[in-house]
């Protein structure tokens, strides 16, 4: 399939799939006019690609899962070089969890101080 239709068939732009064979993500073969060529090969590793980004990987994190399905693997996931990225990106999510759960007991705290005082508009503007 050209180009066009790979970019059609996973939902993505021609300029995203020029952008990931010059990071060496996906590769493309040449017709004999020059165009470029991808088979259903290429649409999986796409597909995996996309999936990792609307999770949030980075596109050089989505490099370890489309070696494993380039060596013939059934899944991009079921190679050790993968999982560790999947380990790495649970503990990113962690921490960040940790700090958003600070940041809202803090605003909690805030909150309830706040309701134990009257409002400022009741109090007729002053302060503003």
């Amino acid at each position: 399939m050209r180009i066009g239709e790979l970019a059609a068939r996973a939902g993505t732009t021609t300029r995203a799939l020029r952008y990931y064979e010059s990071r060496g993500l996906l590769s493309a073969r040449r017709d004999e006019l020059g165009h470029r060529t991808y088979d259903e090969n290429d649409l999986r590793l796409l597909r995996q690609i996309r999936t990792l980004q609307d999770f949030g990987f980075d596109l050089e994190e989505t490099r370890p899962f489309v070696e494993c399905l380039r060596a013939g693997h059934p899944e991009g996931d079921s190679c050790p070089a993968s999982l560790a990225v999947y380990r790495r990106k649970l503990a990113e999510l962690d921490e960040l969890i940790g700090e958003l759960q600070a940041v809202r007991a803090q605003i909690g705290v805030r909150l309830a101080s706040l309701d134990t005082e009257p409002p400022l508009c009741e109090l007729g503007g002053q302060g503003l």
